[in-house]
């Protein structure tokens, strides 16, 4: 029998106590057997981490001051032990026990470095309630020059990738996971695979939606990710993106 793969998750904390149960739980949970989760805490002053204590799959909680968010994740990237490493914020859970075992069989099938499958955005409260659909739909990397991207918490890569491509640029404090993947996938041009299932459950908010001003921001850096890539977006690429999210809301 062949040796299964190891998949690190990484999950970011700062003051998570209120969701990050629910996180945990939904890693818990999974049918694959060959799971790393690692926690990476920014010195959380609140019980993050005696949530963590409490659920033994948890491989390695590492609590200490960062630089943010994404210097967190390149912390637990550099940390990871696994073959396949995914991302799953604090405030997301996955959305079926058979999630990881779903993406390493699409991994196996396929020659992809990347994985990603759908997500759904649910209230902040009620998490049974979806607010928005985000079906990614199949893969075509020329996708990028009309607003798309997929949904990153659904992101799964090769440790390769972050090998060869690099990690997460911290200099965007707002659009570091959207430069990532155009530069894995469209600059880098990575083999990738669509899972076409709703893998994790994202609670509505976050630092780039907070408010119209952090949306001008995170446009701005939208752009700026196509130059550093040495890449030319056509003129309506940028203003596209954010008008792509509409059609989310009517998916029911």
């Amino acid at each position: 029998m062949l040796k299964q793969p190891l998949v690190t998750i990484i999950t970011a904390t700062y003051n998570s106590a209120a969701t990050l149960a629910d996180t945990l739980e939904s890693v818990a949970r999974q049918t694959y057997p060959a799971i790393e989760h690692l926690v990476i805490d920014g010195a959380s002053t609140d019980n993050t981490g005696a949530i963590a204590a409490r659920y033994p799959h948890v491989s390695r909680f590492v609590s200490e001051p960062d630089k943010g968010l994404y210097d967190a994740m390149n912390k637990g990237i550099q940390l990871a032990k696994g073959e396949i490493i995914a991302i799953l914020n604090s405030d997301d859970f996955y959305a079926q026990p058979t999630v990881i075992e779903k993406v390493v069989e699409t991994f196996e099938k396929t020659a992809a470095l990347a994985v990603y499958a759908d997500l759904q955005y649910v209230d902040g409260e009620n998490t049974a309630k979806i607010v928005r659909n985000w079906v990614a739909g199949d893969y075509d990397s020329q996708l990028f020059y009309y607003g798309w991207m997929p949904p990153h918490p659904s992101f799964f890569v090769k440790r390769q990738l972050y090998e060869q491509c690099g990690v997460f640029d911290t200099s965007f404090r707002y659009a570091a996971d959207y430069e990532l993947m155009l530069r894995f996938l469209l600059r880098y041009q990575a083999p990738t695979a669509y899972v076409p299932e709703v893998a994790v459950k994202m609670r509505t908010g976050g630092q780039s939606n907070a408010s119209f001003k952090n949306r001008w921001k995170a446009n701005r850096e939208d752009r700026r990710a196509w130059d550093v890539n040495g890449l030319t977006p056509y003129f309506f690429t940028i203003p596209l993106k954010p008008f792509r999210k509409i059609g989310q809301f009517l998916i029911k």
